[in-house]
């Protein structure tokens, strides 16, 4: 439990540098809220973009964590904060924020703090809904040999098959958020296995995928949407063969190595997404990464800024994060 701590809330908007389209949403800008706790001059830092779906604004969020700020500031472990707040962005800045303060009033790295060893770990780059021939354009472009590429209900197969005749040396997995029916996955999954495609993400609606229990899929289904936390595990796990992992579903890092672990003796593959954010969003989950046969952490190259002591991204290998973002 920590001490007697200062807590600042801000909420800051983030410029996109394009448009991003997704099933059912355009993003131009990213509202984020960022929790700085400091006790004895030590600062620890979170920083939480919030689960759109169910509506998390940075309004929101920051009434959240106002409405146990006197507890927060009392001292208050990762533990107690999962008893006081519910999974989502507001829980997932302040456990980041608390993780970052114990490893610097510690004096020690995240690596320490978690027993999880550091590796070479490289990003998929995505590729926004657009035009087929736009896509395979932009998928061209990219500078990684894995890329995720976004897809909708409609033109999917002309999409996909775009951007595969692009990028035949790459690694391609797909991202449908929850845009198909039961009957396109059953007609597509087979084609994309044939064109190379390595795993299909949310293809059917959060609550609209009990088919999949009894549906044996010729090429890896990730559940996104469809398991938020530890407490959707189980179900998750008799519908897909992977579990993508996002600290603003789960409500912070604690949750998430949770969740990895629960996946993990299960034997279920595991990957690490982002809500789109700074760097410092992408920090905590670079630890999760670790154990993940797929990451997708470069949600801060979409904003045409980033925070001080940025990660970089260089043919799609992400660097550790600096000990002056986090961690």
């Amino acid at each position: 439990m920590t001490s007697r701590c200062k807590v600042k809330l801000t909420t800051d908007s983030w410029d996109f540098k394009a448009p991003f389209h997704i099933t059912g949403y355009t993003f131009t800008e990213a509202e984020l809220l960022h929790v700085a706790i400091e006790v004895d001059g030590a600062i620890g830092n979170g920083e939480a973009a919030g689960v759109y779906y169910r509506n998390e604004t940075g309004e929101s969020m920051t009434a959240q964590i106002e409405s146990i700020l006197p507890v927060i500031e009392q001292g208050v472990s990762r533990d107690d904060l999962r008893r006081l707040l519910p999974a989502g962005g507001a829980r997932n800045a302040v456990d980041c924020a608390l993780w970052d303060l114990e490893a610097k009033l510690n004096r020690k790295s995240i690596w320490e703090l978690t027993g999880i060893e550091p590796g070479v770990t490289q990003s998929v780059m995505t590729v926004s809904i657009d035009t087929p021939e736009t896509m395979a354009r932009n998928a061209a472009l990219v500078d990684s040999s894995k890329i995720k590429v976004k897809l909708d209900g409609k033109l999917a197969l002309e999409r996909i098959r775009a951007v595969c005749a692009a990028r035949p040396d790459a690694e391609i997995i797909v991202d449908v958020n929850q845009g198909w029916t039961f009957k396109q996955l059953l007609e597509l999954a087979p084609q994309f296995k044939d064109l190379g495609v390595a795993m299909i993400e949310q293809p059917l609606p959060r609550g609209g995928d009990e088919e999949l229990e009894d549906y044996d899929p010729p090429l890896t289904l990730c559940a996104d949407e469809s398991c938020l936390d530890t407490t959707e595990f189980e179900q998750a796990a008799r519908r897909y063969q992977m579990i993508n992992i996002k600290l603003d579903k789960t409500g912070g890092l604690t949750e998430a190595l949770d969740l990895a672990a629960m996946a993990r003796a299960k034997g279920i593959e595991l990957m690490v997404g982002n809500m789109v954010g700074t760097s410092l969003s992408m920090a905590p989950g670079y630890v999760v990464a670790q154990l993940c046969r797929f990451v997708d952490l470069d949600g801060a190259l979409f904003l045409k800024r980033d925070r001080s002591h940025p990660m970089s991204f260089v043919g799609g290998i992400i660097s550790p994060p600096d000990s002056g973002l986090w961690g």
